[in-house]
């Protein structure tokens, strides 16, 4: 993987009235083919899930898919109108989750840009979190 973009991350979780917020900066790369952008990064001990790489993948119809590959996959699917069942796993275990879209922005373009999405989070149909997702993407 050719990492020359720098790739910020905020994420906010909002879960039974407290905010948490985690924040990363790393190198990735940044492809766009056939209408679809992708950001991939690769994991670190400081993320948890060291040996893994991170796809964000945001398709030309406006779904967000993010996945994760190597030792603890994982993959969400964020489609506005849609509540998708997804695989999770937290390196104790593996979790099946519901995802609702509240929000999904992007201002994507051949440099990078911005993406913003949002979601509601739901374990056995009863809502456990609220998600927030900043990502930014330029060139290093």
């Amino acid at each position: 993987m050719k990492e020359d973009y720098l790739i910020k991350i905020k994420g906010i979780q909002e879960s039974e009235g407290e905010e948490n917020s985690v924040e990363l900066m790393t190198r990735g790369s940044f492809v766009q083919r056939g209408g679809n952008y992708y950001i991939s990064y690769r994991e670190t001990e400081a993320t948890g899930y060291a040996g893994c790489t991170t796809t964000v993948k945001l398709d030309r119809t406006g779904k967000v898919s993010m996945l994760r590959y190597g030792p603890m996959p994982s993959q969400l699917v964020i489609e506005k109108g849609r509540r998708h069942i997804c695989h999770y796993d937290t390196g104790h275990g593996s979790i099946t989750m519901g995802i609702a879209a509240d929000e999904i922005v992007a201002e994507l373009g051949e440099r990078g840009g911005r993406l913003r999405f949002s979601y509601n989070l739901d374990i056995n149909a009863s809502v456990y979190s609220k998600n927030t997702v900043n990502i930014t993407v330029r060139e290093a």
